[in-house]
């Protein structure tokens, strides 16, 4: 469908649906503020998300979008109880597959199915579930035929001479214009949730003309007041120092094949984390890189929290009682953080203020050992943190850099063989049981070149990304870091 010019302005006020308070305060694009996310039925929430036209490949324009609102999904549904029903829809048959098809010399059917599938793994690698129900275009052909007949016959379109079907925005009234005021260009797609969607969702691009025409023809062919209860839209991601998109047409876009080549998945959703979802943000290397430091960090800090939980840090006492109403507190910034638009940035900040705290104690008791131990404060917060990254889809586990060949298994498994020789060699290199006096120092003298051999197998594996910590005499960890950030220090360093 497509429309003709007609006075613009905001249409009639927002209805607040009827329902189920989520406790959430989202901010809604029809109404240009926060409003309560209520949802219509208490065993599920409809959701509606924009997907792709597959004609290529999809970049990190795409995937910012998909992440952001992946992440939004999860958190509804993990922290705030929602069953979410959602659906995408596939634009699977148009202009542009046409004429790549062409440019290719393939079927548009074939052309769509390849970067079809190419854009459903790249979700999957980047760690987006898919939705309840995908939705293609070529298969709903005669449900939008109907669709169009329906908004005739309820005169709000008319065909020409040439077959062209128009929306009538004249017969909308001052009803056109729920998300911007200007008037609209062609935009039509099946939907499937009847007179009422809860949410529905894309990138800002899309409010104008998409989104604002899917509200026009969805309400007149239902006959409803209000198709729609919530808009939720994201911010753009633009190459940093660059004010326009990341897009195709400019040509200034990274594949997600490509971007995945170099940075893990869990380092784009922590990037994304940084973020409030409607902002538009920048990206570089150097920000991946800020992102990636931040989960070695966390990552370095409860591998040290679980080895102190084990007795394999030399340490003395911690401050028990105020790490206890440290972690209280953070738990409760965070649910108040996410209930506040999934204000994330404030949620990362929280995480990270507990990491610093968390980490401060655990350098502290290793200047002054000996006294009580308090396990247990610890163990919560690794219970913690390992509870709040799974439910944002992100992996704290310290494998952040990429393994191109798919043999990170058996790297880590030489690897620990290693490590374990070498804690061997070291035990017996510092253990001098039965010699006293000088005949011990003559013991340490002559295993001297051990300890050093140890030191030279350490430095050498510093150089391919491997860090060895000395936790004690007795007990040695490992971690895989990244080429680029050998030299990365942990939290309190």
């Amino acid at each position: 469908l497509a429309g003709r010019a007609a006075s613009g302005g905001r249409g009639k006020a927002w209805l607040q649906p009827t329902g189920r308070d989520t406790g959430v305060q989202v901010y809604n694009s029809l109404t240009g503020r926060k409003e309560p996310l209520i949802v219509a039925h208490a065993e599920a929430a409809s959701w509606y998300s924009c997907g792709p036209t597959v004609y290529d490949h999809a970049h990190l324009g795409h995937a910012c979008s998909y992440v952001r609102f992946d992440i939004i999904r999860r958190i509804l549904t993990k922290v705030f109880g929602c069953n979410i029903v959602m659906v995408m829809g596939i634009t699977d048959v148009d202009d542009k597959i046409i004429k790549r098809a062409n440019e290719m010399n393939i079927s548009p059917a074939s052309l769509a199915s390849l970067y079809e599938e190419g854009f459903k793994q790249d979700m999957a690698a980047l760690k987006v579930l898919p939705p309840t129900v995908y939705l293609r275009v070529t298969e709903t052909i005669p449900q939008i035929v109907s669709f169009i007949e329906g908004i005739i016959a309820r005169g709000h379109a008319y065909s020409t001479a040439k077959g062209n079907v128009y929306f009538d925005l004249k017969s909308r009234g001052d009803k056109y214009g729920k998300l911007v005021s200007v008037a609209p260009g062609p935009a039509t797609e099946p939907m499937v949730f009847g007179s009422e969607l809860d949410i529905h969702s894309g990138g800002i691009d899309l409010a104008f003309p998409h989104h604002e025409n899917e509200i026009a023809q969805c309400e007149v062919f239902h006959q409803c007041e209000q198709w729609g209860n919530y808009f939720l839209h994201s911010g753009h991601l633009h190459m940093k120092g660059k004010e326009e998109k990341m897009s195709k047409s400019l040509k200034n876009y990274v594949t997600i094949k490509d971007f995945l080549k170099t940075f893990s998945p869990d380092i784009f959703r922590l990037f994304c984390l940084r973020s409030s979802y409607r902002s538009a943000i920048d990206y570089s290397d150097s920000a991946m890189l800020q992102a990636q430091q931040l989960l070695l960090g966390l990552g370095s800090f409860l591998e040290d929290a679980r080895a102190y939980m084990k007795g394999q840090l030399a340490c003395g006492s911690v401050r028990e009682v105020m790490l206890w109403e440290r972690l209280s507190s953070t738990k409760k910034a965070v649910r108040a953080a996410l209930a506040d638009d999934f204000d994330t940035p404030r949620v990362v900040d929280a995480i990270l203020g507990l990491a610093h705290c968390g980490n401060g104690e655990l350098r502290a008791t290793l200047k002054e050992p000996g006294g009580p131990r308090s396990p247990a404060v610890f163990g919560a917060i690794i219970s913690y943190f390992e509870q709040f990254f799974e439910t944002v889809g992100i992996s704290l586990a310290n494998q952040q850099c990429v393994s191109g060949d798919g043999s990170e298994a058996t790297l880590r498994a030489v690897v620990d063989e290693l490590v374990r020789f070498r804690q061997q060699v070291r035990q017996f290199a510092l253990a001098t049981p039965e010699a006293t006096g000088e005949a011990q120092q003559q013991q340490r003298l002559e295993r001297r070149p051990l300890l050093e051999a140890c030191d030279t197998v350490r430095r050498g594996l510093t150089a391919h990304g491997i860090n060895i910590k000395d936790r004690s005499h007795t007990t040695s960890t490992w971690e895989l870091l990244d080429q680029r950030t050998k030299d990365q220090k942990s939290f309190g360093d």
